[in-house]
């Protein structure tokens, strides 16, 4: 359901529903879209950085790199293309991360899930331990 909002590009009010800006923005948004693809469809314009698009078309680099984040600019046709990763800022071509944030948060999960079993095989030790201390042997002191 669409609910009052601000914009955060120009701070306009407008309803926020799938669109996260406010019209005006939008169409300015596809605008600049345009004219960064005219440019980088050319040829020569292929291969050009995220800051020699910004400075030829005067589209902000921030937008650039969400256009290709947003998939809508693909590196893959456009080499030298790219975004930030959200963790260290390293620029990417696809996912969320960096392969080296990416290794070191796989690293983690690995060791998280060590630490939990190591914690499980404790707990089962410890309950054994608690049940042969609850047992009771008789000796037979005559008994030869």
């Amino acid at each position: 359901m669409a609910e009052p909002a601000n914009c955060p590009r120009c701070g306009k009010l407008f309803m926020k529903g799938p669109q996260t800006v406010c019209e005006a923005c939008r169409r300015k948004e596809e605008d600049d879209f345009q004219t960064v693809y005219k440019f980088i469809r050319q040829r020569e314009n292929r291969t050009a950085t995220v800051e020699e698009i910004s400075v030829a078309t005067e589209v902000e680099e921030w937008q650039i790199r969400r256009f290709v984040k947003e998939k809508r600019l693909h590196p893959a046709n456009f080499p030298s293309l790219s975004y930030e990763c959200e963790r260290c800022g390293a620029l990417i071509q696809e996912g969320r991360m960096c392969e080296s944030c990416n290794a070191e948060l796989n690293q983690g999960i690995q060791q998280h899930d060590r630490d939990k079993a190591l914690d499980s095989r404790k707990q089962q030790h410890e309950k054994d331990m608690n049940k042969k201390s609850m047992t009771y042997y008789s000796v037979d002191k005559y008994k030869k």
